[in-house]
């Protein structure tokens, strides 16, 4: 669908805007901002440099201020900017009125994490999805794409063609609304097939905020070649594969990452997607814990599994990945200040977290290979536990396989 993926190639030098609001202070906004840079950098922007401004809400004409967009706009003038980036969603008279002050671009942070989805986007299942999450998000911008063609005049016997064609092209894209819908429901027919003929396997769904290594853990888990990279939303087709640890088959499930203000439209489009981790007996989550705020990316997935799969309490692992590039600041012995999240080591954190989840979670890099060893064990004593209440009779075949150990 390349005339509705919702930004073009984008090559563009770029400039984020965000709010500081009583709901987000600027230490919040800083960092929404650099997980928006990451975003465009993923889409293949550039990102140039970025503006906040601290109002109680946004202006419901152009988000920021007077002043502040005449700041923009004279930035974006003077140093050849091709695209303004939002971190919150904009209405469509705010998009208008902005594309008209600054004369370039205008994205907010749903439409950037479409155009990302498109690009990323392999199987025909992802595909649809993206599409019908694209169109969703089309519809109620439709007045603003055709104000070319707006009346000139109003009245009776004034109608103008742009409001016709407006009319039309929301006739159209209801229509293929509800062709989509029926294609999804069709494919979620054959995942569901598919997963009835998988027998009473034990299921083991991968879960986290999106580039915390997910995909590298699978890889060295099935030992297959699931795509990995450095870049947000890197894996949007769910991988199964069936891993076997010792002398215990499971199957394990890759799936698309979480994020903040995730667009509700988007995740009910992967509704096949998230019915594997729905399905899965066991989640393990998995954290990057050298990131600076990785206990509110835990909050945003937990909130996610509640509210959106219904999984919040199913078996789970809390897998804390990338200690290899975990940094901490120890305090100073005179600092009498309490201590902070940066100041504490990777052995405090250790303890405090093993302590929290009764022995399940582990400490592990993926892309070393240290803990991978623990992991397993975890892994191989859940998956037991679920196989075991499905087959009880291989009971005694795992006392002496435990034994033997």
């Amino acid at each position: 669908m390349k005339d509705l993926v919702i930004s073009q190639e984008l090559s563009e030098r770029a400039v984020l805007v965000g709010l500081i609001t009583p709901a987000q202070d600027e230490a919040k906004v800083r960092e929404y901002l650099d997980e928006l840079a990451f975003l465009a950098d993923t889409a293949g922007a550039v990102t140039v440099t970025r503006f906040t401004q601290k109002l109680d809400y946004p202006n419901p004409r152009t988000f920021v201020g007077k002043g502040k967009l005449e700041e923009i706009a004279a930035y974006v003038e003077l140093n050849d900017i091709g695209v303004v980036i939002f971190d919150d969603d904009l209405t469509t008279k705010q998009v208008s009125n902005l594309e008209k002050e600054l004369k370039v671009k205008i994205l907010d942070r749903t439409s950037l994490i479409l155009d990302i989805f498109a690009r990323r986007a392999q199987t025909a299942a992802a595909k649809t999805q993206v599409e019908l999450a694209q169109y969703q998000y089309l519809l109620p911008r439709l007045t603003r794409l055709w104000t070319h063609l707006e009346r000139q005049r109003g009245g009776i016997g004034m109608r103008g063609p742009g409001e016709t064609q407006i009319e039309t092209d929301r006739r159209i894209i209801l229509d293929k609304i509800a062709r989509l819908k029926e294609e999804l429901k069709a494919l979620d027919r054959q995942k569901s097939i598919q997963r009835k003929n998988r027998g009473k396997l034990t299921r083991v769904a991968l879960v986290g905020y999106t580039n915390v290594g997910k995909s590298t853990l699978m890889n060295l888990l099935s030992k297959s070649e699931v795509f990995a990279e450095n870049k947000l939303f890197a894996t949007l087709d769910t991988t199964v594969r069936k891993v076997t640890i010792d002398n215990l088959p499971f199957l394990l499930t890759d799936t698309v990452g979480f994020i903040r203000k995730l667009p509700t439209h988007l995740v009910d489009s992967f509704k096949s997607t998230l019915d594997e981790v729905r399905e899965a007996d066991i989640l393990v989550h998995v954290v990057d814990i050298s990131h600076p705020n990785f206990e509110e990316q835990i909050q945003v997935v937990d909130r996610t599994l509640r509210d959106v799969c219904g999984s919040a309490d199913k078996p789970q692992i809390l897998v804390f990945n990338k200690i290899d590039a975990f940094r901490y600041t120890p305090k100073d012995a005179d600092d009498l200040t309490p201590a902070t999240r940066a100041n504490l080591s990777l052995d405090e954190l250790r303890a405090t977290w093993m302590a929290r989840m009764a022995d399940n979670c582990v400490f592990i890099s993926a892309k070393t290979g240290q803990g991978i060893d623990e992991l397993r064990r975890l892994l191989y004593d859940k998956a037991k536990e679920v196989h075991l209440s499905r087959f009880p009779y291989n009971d005694l075949l795992y006392q002496d396989y435990t034994e033997q150990d």
